[in-house]
């Protein structure tokens, strides 16, 4: 893999996810609220501390941890796609939440100071990076000592059937092999042992990996594919550079993987699987 030019594309497609992460947040978090109450708990963020989220996307796991080290701390939101930091912001002003500053950075070379915050949060973010050790050891630098990390990774596609069938059809379209074990990605902290490595190897101590079983809701099968346009850049590319004819099959193909989970309604319930993990620095 080119780290470079993974980065080059990666950016680029969460610039242009931004308006659909938007459009999806409060479906997205209502799911993801479980997940966010794990994380805050696991760092445990008190008044006047500086809490750090990575890969922050629409912001919400951060800013439910901003009440809880106001009036005095703040939270540092970041990402490194700055219109995925406009809906932060937006969201920020929304809840009226002031203890906050917005920075573009990259989670791989942190422009931060060492030992410089005492909690960072990074929910579905690490498994993205092109270097995912340098992220956790730029996790490790800024912490102060004892403070602590909390992350969440997608676990195996087997287990994750809601996002698998877009992946696998993208692979199958575009011809991909199947992805390498150090190849970012959606699964790419699911094998077993993974994460823990990840976390050792930085210097953390203390750790703990979790799973957490989440019923991803959607209204119809149409609802599914909107969403999943709106939320996956690759999935989304790879469906805009298909002819009409072939569009309509890759519709048809994943809403018959999907029947299984449909009600008499129609509406889908599909189960997912999110890792959640924290460590002390």
């Amino acid at each position: 893999m080119d780290a470079d030019a993974y980065r080059e594309a990666s950016l680029e497609r969460w610039q242009r996810a931004a308006a659909g992460w938007s459009r999806r947040r409060e479906a997205l978090q209502r799911i993801a609220a479980p997940v966010t109450r794990w994380m805050i708990d696991a760092v445990s963020p008190h008044p006047g501390q500086v809490v750090l989220e990575l890969a922050a996307g629409p912001g919400d796991t951060g800013l439910a941890a901003a009440d809880r080290v106001a009036p005095t701390g703040k939270l540092i939101c970041s990402d490194f796609a700055e219109p995925m930091l406009d809906v932060a912001r937006e969201r920020a002003r929304q809840l009226g939440v002031d203890n906050v500053e917005f920075r573009a950075l990259n989670a791989e070379s942190l422009d931060l100071e060492t030992a410089s915050v005492d909690a960072v949060l990074c929910r579905w973010g690490y498994m993205l990076l092109a270097d995912q050790a340098a992220g956790v050891q730029e996790t490790r630098r800024v912490l102060r000592p004892g403070r602590r990390v909390a992350l969440a990774a997608w676990d195996a596609p087997e287990r994750n059937p809601w996002a698998a069938a877009a992946v696998e059809e993208t692979r199958r379209r575009l011809d991909l092999p199947p992805p390498t074990p150090a190849e970012p990605g959606m699964f790419a902290l699911s094998a077993a042992g993974r994460i823990e490595a990840l976390l050792a190897q930085a210097g953390f101590a203390e750790i703990e990996v979790d799973a957490i079983d989440l019923a991803m809701a959607y209204r119809s099968f149409d609802d599914w594919w909107e969403t999943t346009l709106d939320v996956s850049r690759p999935f989304a590319e790879m469906v805009e550079a298909r002819p009409a004819a072939e569009r309509d099959d890759i519709r048809a193909a994943l809403q018959r993987a999907l029947t299984p989970f449909a009600g008499p309604d129609g509406a889908l319930v599909i189960p997912g699987r999110t890792l959640v993990a924290a460590a002390t620095a």
